[in-house]
This record gives structure tokens, C-alpha cells and sequence, in this order.
């Protein structure tokens, strides 16, 4: 078994080492480990503590956030259950009790 992460293209598990790249002989992709890793570390969502966020988590919102387009008010301590992380501007979608589904920045809330 190879020591070597699979290639992202094809996900051949047969990559190699090719110097400063890893390479894959099945479909001839070359890319680079360390823009790998920092490309996942990148797509991990943190929130405001730096702790990693994962769909199901339960968090605290740690600031008062006005509903757009309404009156509402999502208070400092509302706890939100079961988020789900998503790609975009808003990174956690998520149900708010009395308000509704909606999309939240990970800045704006802490894990538990």
C-alpha cells in the first residue's frame, strides 16, 4: 500500500514521488503535496475560537445578528443544533428555534 495520497483526479492509488510533485501513472496528473494540504486545510471550517466545525455540531451563537429583511434578532447565547457546514459566504446553514432555517458566519458562533 502506498504511503502517498491518492491522486486527485482519478483517485488512482497508485501515485508516486517525482521529485519536487507526486505523480500519477494512470492518468499522467503531477501536483504538489504541500498545496494539497494547505487546500484542505483551507476548506476546514473554524468558528470563532478556532475549533473545527462538522455537520451535526451544536453551536452558540457569541454575538447579536440581525435577520436581513426583518425585525428579528438572533440573541448572544442561542444555541443551534445540528448545522450543517456548506461552501459560500455563509458557511453553516442551520434551523433557529423562532426564527426559521437560515445561513450563518462560523465567525459568529463557538463549538458546544
Amino acid at each position: 500500500m502506498s504511503a502517498f495520497p491518492p491522486c486527485p483526479s482519478c483517485a488512482s492509488e497508485y501515485t508516486y514521488d517525482n521529485g519536487t510533485l507526486l505523480a500519477c501513472p494512470e492518468c499522467g496528473n503531477e501536483w504538489s503535496a504541500a498545496a494539497e494540504a494547505a487546500a484542505k486545510e483551507a476548506s476546514l471550517v473554524r468558528d470563532a475560537n478556532g475549533n473545527e466545525l462538522q455537520d451535526g455540531d451544536t453551536v452558540t451563537v457569541i454575538k447579536d445578528l440581525k435577520v436581513k429583511g426583518t425585525s428579528s434578532v438572533v440573541k448572544v447565547g442561542t444555541k443551534v443544533k445540528n448545522i450543517r457546514i456548506v461552501d459560500g459566504d455563509h458557511d453553516i446553514d442551520c434551523r433557529i428555534p423562532g426564527i426559521g432555517s437560515m445561513g450563518l458566519k462560523s465567525e459568529f458562533v463557538k463549538k458546544g
